[in-house]
């Protein structure tokens, strides 16, 4: 079986490497991915942030340094979600690509949100490094 996925994208006028460099530091998680993270704390060597489903890990899977953002999220439940993301040569500029699936359980109108938020999220992060 496979999901519903939308792939949300943003052009950002900054090259690929500021772009992961900003995008792909959990620490910078709380300046732009508000549908993740409010805060985040390093504990040994996991990152912890605060998200409306409570405290997750985030673990960017990489190479990051490559364009690759994918990152796993372990919930608190221990369910793990996989996110693909990627930032990709656009010209001089980049574009970031984040694929956002239906998974089991999702309504179409918790999907939706979701796409909603993403999108809100990748203009904070277009934002941010182009500022």
């Amino acid at each position: 079986m496979t999901w519903h996925v939308e792939h949300v994208t943003r052009t950002i006028r900054a090259t690929p490497e500021a772009v992961a460099l900003v995008a792909g530091d959990p620490a910078q998680l709380p300046r732009w991915a508000a549908g993740l993270s409010s805060g985040i704390r390093r504990e040994g060597e996991h990152w912890i942030t605060d998200s409306p489903m409570g405290a997750v890990e985030v673990r960017f899977t990489g190479p990051v340094e490559a364009g690759i953002l994918d990152h796993d999220v372990i919930l608190p439940d221990g369910t793990t979600v996989r996110n693909p993301f990627r930032v990709l040569s656009n010209d001089d500029g980049s574009e970031v690509v984040f694929s956002v699936f239906q998974r089991d359980g999702m309504s179409d109108d918790e999907f939706a949100a979701d796409v909603r938020a993403v999108g809100d999220d990748l203009a904070r992060l277009a934002g941010l490094v182009e500022s």
